[in-house]
């Protein structure tokens, strides 16, 4: 399906917004679960947005900037994941490996920024020790602005201008070529939630794990909402009952201490 122009602003209009959100790590919307909802939502196809997120969110789960280094762009993913399966009629674990390379673009972009930006600091140094709190501030909207217009502008580029390139090189991509990237969308996920737990997977979460592979695997459930509730209810009693009982314990170690 074609993406007008109409939707290709609200493209870069959105992403304008949630570049700002990704650049001081506010509200999280840049996620790409929300991400790839709202561009199935600019593009009127909610459900696409739904699906495509899920999958794109599992594959970056584990992919968090850490410092000044920067993983793929998370943006830049859950949209052009959403547009390459909406432009050309794909799915969208196949429409995952072909949005990897927006996403690379984009994380060299802001590295770009990171160095760049590093000629305002003597002029931001000089307006802190002169106590010029207005200079200061006008200097870290400048360099947020530019930041955001350059998302607008990318995914504008990416998402409307490109479309018919995007389509071409699709149709001239070889069957085989096409089903390994199927093949590597479909495993992305998988890979990007094992770096999660890599992390997260301790001793005392593995009985978590299991009911949960217990649930989706042996139980004939439709889709993954009842194993998420489960989810919720288990995180929710391991936060507050667990953690009461550990705060409990330590609160008597210290009376007896005293």
């Amino acid at each position: 399906m074609q993406i007008t122009l109409v939707q290709g602003i609200l493209l870069a209009l959105a992403c304008i917004v949630i570049g700002v959100d990704y650049w001081l790590e506010a509200f999280f919307i840049f996620r790409p679960i929300i991400v790839a909802s709202i561009t199935g939502l600019i593009l009127g196809d909610l459900k696409l947005g739904l699906v495509a997120g899920g999958l794109t969110e599992l594959a970056f789960a584990g992919l968090t900037p850490a410092g000044g280094t920067q993983p793929p762009n998370p943006i830049l993913a859950g949209v052009m994941t959403v547009v390459i399966a909406h432009t050309t009629n794909t799915s969208p674990a196949l429409a995952i490996g072909l949005a990897l390379p927006f996403s690379i673009l984009m994380q060299y972009v802001i590295l770009f920024f990171y160095s760049s930006f590093s000629m305002f600091m003597a002029r931001a140094d000089h307006y802190a020790e002169n106590a010029d709190a207005k200079a200061l501030t006008q200097l870290n909207y400048l360099t947020t602005a530019i930041v955001a217009v350059s998302y607008g502008v990318i995914v504008f580029l990416s998402a409307y201008a490109a479309q018919d390139l995007l389509k071409s090189l699709i149709d001239i991509l070889p069957i085989w070529f096409i089903h390994g990237l199927e093949i590597a969308g479909g495993i992305l996920p998988a890979v990007g939630f094992a770096m999660l737990l890599n992390v997260m997977l301790k001793l005392q979460y593995i009985p978590f794990f299991i009911v949960g592979f217990f649930l989706i695997t042996y139980l004939p459930i439709a889709n993954l909402l009842p194993v998420a509730v489960v989810g919720l209810g288990l995180g929710m009693y391991d936060y507050f009952f667990v953690k009461s009982d550990d705060e409990k314990a330590k609160g008597g170690v210290q009376n007896d201490g005293i």
